[in-house]
This record gives structure tokens, C-alpha cells and sequence, in this order.
């Protein structure tokens, strides 16, 4: 394994950290900044819109710049949104920091997966990008609860500065251990980048990473009240039953990425389809214990083993020109997430009980299903199936 992709992977446990721990954190933020935690909120939902910003914007303006330095600056833009969020004396300085470490987020991954599928053989580029992401699930398993944990016993501020810390580990390692690949600059533009979205396979794959993702989000934002509220858990359980959700991503992400490795669609149309059986059965027995722990294992699993293919995926299609493309893709999972927290929002908020959101996400899922069934068929009834390709 080249050690590169280690690099590329605490750079995405870092980022994955920084957008995932404040969640747990937030009424600590509120009660310091004196504001409402509506207001303390939009320090979740401004990351998210700023990493849709940074994903489309960020990846545009430096398709053309050789990738290794493109990832080093992205990491000093990281660094320096965490620090200055944790020194913030107002929650809007807090809210800057929070913008700029977002806006290199999404770049970030897009560019990143790019490096790593660079990194390997062809028939490896799906396992190669799971092993980067597998920083993302790391950062749900372990460093969402002892990030919350430190925050909760030394202040908020102190996971900040811990995260703008492993963000410079990130950085030296990029430095030291991924390779300066050749990156044919005179043959990049952003005109020939746009030019991937005249695929409609590429607006498929975007299609496919909004609805998967969100069926899965949609059940999830909502998870401590479905807990709580319905299945009797005690709320001190909440951090570590979800830890069983974040081991699940862990596996899915490496199963997903080496079946993804053999056949990108068929993987996706397991992974997706076993989705959404786990969350027809959560929502019918997310009163028993058991079976709702369980729930919460397959549901992060079969909702991010998809990811390495959805990933390698649009890659594929967009051809030479995969940059933005993936990039975009990064966009579309949060497009996704917003999606999710949306529509399970609207079921509570209708009164259909909290376990509506798992119902609304499953329906979502189906969404991605056919979607997932209507790109194979046109892939295959298409002459020009393109191969998974280098994509340099």
C-alpha cells in the first residue's frame, strides 16, 4: 500500500473530525457565544453549504495547478478555519473559522480521491480511495465521542486546536509521503472539466450520491430522539450506540471498496438495495433494542459501502477529465445530507412520530434504487461503456 494514502486518510479523519464533532458540542459553543442554539445551529449547517461552495469553486479554480501543492494549501486553509475558530472571542469569527476550514473540505476529497486512484493500478482505485475515506469513518468511530469527550472536560475550544493539530500531521505527511505525480497541466482546462458534465452517466452518479446519501442521513440526523423516544435508551447510551453506527462505516467502507474494485454497479446496487431493507426493518422494530442496535450497524454499513464506488463511479465517467467531476460528487453528499435532515424533519414535524424519518429515508433510498437500475441499463445498452480509467 503506498504510504500516501495514509497521509491522504488523516487529512480526511481531520476534516471528517471538524465537521462531525461540534454536533455533540454545540451547547457548549451556544452558552459561551450567548446565543440561541437555533443560532449555534448554522455553525453545522454553514459548514455544509461552504463544503458545496469549496467542492464546485475550489476544485474549478485550481484544476489546472499540480495536485500535491493544491492539497497542501488546502491543508493550510484547514489549519488556519479550526484555529481561528478556536480562538474566536465572537460566534461570528467562530462562524469565519468554520467557513474557511469548510471551503477546503470538499476540494479536498475531490482532489484527494483523484491522488489516490493515481496512487495504484487500475483494477485498485476503488480500494485505494475507500482507504482515504477510511479516515472519514475513523473520525465517526473514534473521534467524534473522544473529541466530544475532551471538549466536555476541557472546553470546546480544545478540540478545535486539537483538530487544527492533526491537521499539520496531515500536511507533513503529504509533504513527506505522496509523490509529486506528473499532472499534464497543458492538457487540463476547466472548459474540458465542464465538459464531464455533458455525460449524463455523470449527472446519474450525482443523482445516485444525493439519493443514497440522503436515504441514509435521513434516517440518521434525527437518531438520538428515534433512541431515546421510542426504543427506551437511557441518553448517556446515545454516544456509544452510535459508535456501533460509526464501526459499521468503517466496514462498509472497506467492503464496498474492494467488491466496488470488481463491478462498480452491481456493488452499488447491493449496497443501496440492502439499505433499504435495514431501514424498513428499523422503522418496524426500532422499539426492540436488540434488533435496533443491529439496525444501527447494517445502516452504516450498507449506507458507506456505496461510497467508494459513487466515488469511483462519476470518476469513471467523467473520463480525462475527473477533477471536478469529483469534486461535484463531494458537493452531492452533502446536498444529500441536507436532503435527509430535511425531509425526516418534515415528518416530525408533521406529527408522524420519530421514527418517521427512517420511513422517509427508506423512501428516498428507493429513489436511489431506480436510479441505480436505470444508469446500468443505459450504460449497457451504450457502445462506448467507458472503462475505469487512470485518472491523470
Amino acid at each position: 500500500m503506498p504510504l500516501g494514502l495514509i497521509a491522504l486518510a488523516i487529512g480526511a479523519f481531520g476534516i471528517g473530525l471538524t465537521e462531525f464533532v461540534i454536533m455533540g458540542l454545540l451547547p457548549d459553543v451556544a452558552a459561551d457565544f450567548a446565543v440561541s442554539e437555533a443560532a449555534a445551529g448554522w455553525l453545522i449547517s454553514g459548514y455544509a453549504l461552504s463544503v458545496v461552495v469549496g467542492a464546485l469553486g475550489l476544485t474549478a479554480a485550481t484544476v489546472r495547478l499540480p495536485r500535491k501543492p493544491v492539497l497542501v494549501g488546502l491543508l493550510v486553509l484547514f489549519i488556519l478555519g479550526n484555529s481561528l475558530t478556536a480562538m474566536a472571542s465572537t460566534y461570528e469569527v467562530a462562524m469565519i473559522g468554520r467557513v474557511i476550514a469548510a471551503l477546503c473540505h470538499g476540494a479536498f476529497f475531490g482532489i484527494g480521491a483523484v491522488v489516490a486512484a493515481d496512487l495504484v493500478p487500475a483494477n485498485k482505485k476503488a480500494g485505494a480511495i475507500a482507504i482515504m475515506f477510511t479516515g472519514l469513518t475513523a473520525a465517526n468511530v473514534l473521534g467524534v465521542p473522544f473529541g466530544t469527550l475532551l471538549g466536555q472536560h476541557s472546553g470546546w475550544r480544545s478540540t478545535f486546536w486539537a483538530i487544527s493539530g492533526i491537521g499539520v500531521i496531515a500536511l507533513i505527511g503529504i509533504l513527506v509521503l505522496v509523490p509529486a505525480i506528473k499532472h499534464a497541466a497543458e492538457g487540463i482546462s476547466l472548459r474540458k472539466e465542464l465538459g464531464a458534465f455533458t455525460s449524463l452517466q455523470v449527472w446519474l452518479s450525482l443523482a445516485i450520491t444525493v439519493l443514497g446519501y440522503g436515504g441514509m442521513f435521513g434516517a440518521f440526523t434525527y437518531i438520538a430522539y428515534t433512541l431515546t423516544e421510542v426504543t427506551g435508551f437511557n441518553e448517556t447510551s446515545v454516544p456509544w450506540l452510535l459508535m456501533l453506527f460509526g464501526i459499521g462505516l468503517f466496514a462498509g467502507n472497506w467492503i464496498g471498496g474492494r467488491m466496488a474494485d470488481k463491478s462498480i454497479d452491481r456493488t452499488l446496487l447491493f449496497f443501496i438495495a440492502a439499505l433499504l431493507a435495514v431501514l424498513i426493518a428499523f422503522a418496524a422494530l426500532a422499539s426492540n433494542p436488540v434488533a435496533t442496535m443491529v439496525a444501527l450497524f447494517l445502516m452504516g454499513g450498507f449506507g458507506f459501502g456505496t461510497v467508494p464506488g459513487l466515488q469511483s463511479r462519476i470518476m469513471q465517467f467523467a473520463g480525462s477529465a475527473p477533477t471536478l467531476a469529483s469534486g461535484a460528487n463531494i458537493g452531492a453528499f452533502n446536498l444529500g445530507n441536507a436532503l435527509g435532515a430535511w425531509a425526516g424533519g418534515l415528518g416530525i414535524a408533521a406529527g408522524l412520530g420519530y421514527t418517521s424519518p427512517i420511513w422517509i429515508g427508506a423512501a428516498i433510498t428507493v429513489a436511489a434504487l431506480l436510479v441505480v437500475l436505470v444508469a446500468m441499463s443505459l450504460a449497457k445498452k451504450s457502445a462506448k461503456t467507458p472503462e475505469l480509467v487512470p485518472a491523470c
